[in-house]
């Protein structure tokens, strides 16, 4: 802690650090900050900026806190949140952003990382909802949203969304995307188990009757998995076409090794080609065969968990 942090602790009755919600959704940080400004209260968002080493959390990765204390949003596995706040909290006694590095290469002793790696956290006080509210309006309206973070000028802009949050000529970049879309065709009690366990997963969970996966204008994204949950390939067959024929991430479908081939066979009698078929994920899932229909549930949930972070980090 900096000589005028010890000054400003010291004069100023500073709030402890109370976690509000358990969440690490980026929408839930953000609209929690902006709520808190909205009312009329400080705020601050801290940002995880450097790994090094080992890191439970990715770049980018918020805490937002208010100035009566209340934060929420992890940068570690939950070592360091409180410390972060308090930090935060410092910096808004201050009036001015603050860096804070925590484990490997940190001032702080006393908190050590449990991967053995370090972490710098950048802290800016907000002063208006507007930047974050428009990155919420993006991603509300399933686009995703960048922001700009500049630590010399102590500013937050909205930017076009990087692949990946990184540093770029001082600026550090963060990018927000819409929350992992499950679109299911089938009715079956595999089905049901799916969606039942995508809901408790917080993913955006659609379930269609046979025919009509895909087919609804503005469902299908490049952040959509399209499951196909049939025990009949003719049944299946139009919602697997729609579903080769969109952005989705992930596609995957439902049968044995033997029903796969005969399913890539049709298709290819369809004219569809190489490029196609290789983005199907069939049979479905990540474990292999399974017995029952929680099992498939969550082999399923998996892979598309797996696809989503080979493609995003």
């Amino acid at each position: 802690m900096s000589h005028s942090a010890i000054g400003v602790s010291m004069r100023t009755a500073i709030p402890a650090p109370v976690r509000a919600l358990s969440t690490d959704d980026p929408a839930e940080i953000l609209g929690f900050a902006a709520a808190c400004l909205r009312e009329g209260g400080g705020a601050a968002l801290a940002t995880l900026v450097e790994i090094r080493g080992g890191a439970a959390r990715a770049l980018g990765s918020h805490v937002a806190v208010a100035a009566d204390g209340r934060y929420c949003g992890y940068v570690s596995g939950g070592c360091v949140e409180a410390a972060v706040a308090a930090e935060a909290l410092l910096a808004m006694a201050e009036g001015r952003d603050r860096t804070a590095l925590f484990g490997d290469g940190s001032p702080f002793f006393d908190i050590v990382l449990p991967c053995g790696g370090g972490i710098t956290v950048a802290i800016h006080l907000l002063r208006e909802a507007g930047v974050i509210e428009q990155a919420l309006d993006r991603l509300e309206k399933r686009r995703p949203a960048g922001l700009r973070y500049n630590r010399e000028r102590q500013s937050l802009e909205v930017a076009e969304p990087p692949q990946r949050a990184h540093w770029q000529a001082g600026d550090f970049l963060t990018i927000y995307r819409p929350r992992t879309r499950v679109v299911i065709s089938g009715q079956t009690v595999e089905a049901s188990a799916v969606a039942r366990l995508a809901a408790a997963s917080d993913f955006d969970v659609l379930v269609r009757e046979p025919g009509e996966a895909g087919r609804q204008v503005g469902e299908i994204d490049a952040h959509t998995a399209i499951v196909l949950l049939h025990h009949d390939l003719d049944q299946e067959a139009p919602a697997l076409e729609a579903a080769l024929g969109s952005e989705a991430f992930y596609v995957g479908a439902l049968g044995s090794t033997r029903t796969h081939r005969r399913r890539i066979e049709r298709l290819r009698k369809r004219g569809f080609g190489s490029g196609d078929l290789d983005r199907l994920r069939a049979p479905i899932g990540i474990f292999g065969p399974t017995r029952d229909s929680t099992s498939l549930a969550l082999s399923i949930l998996a892979d598309v968990a797996a696809c989503r972070l080979a493609a995003y980090g």
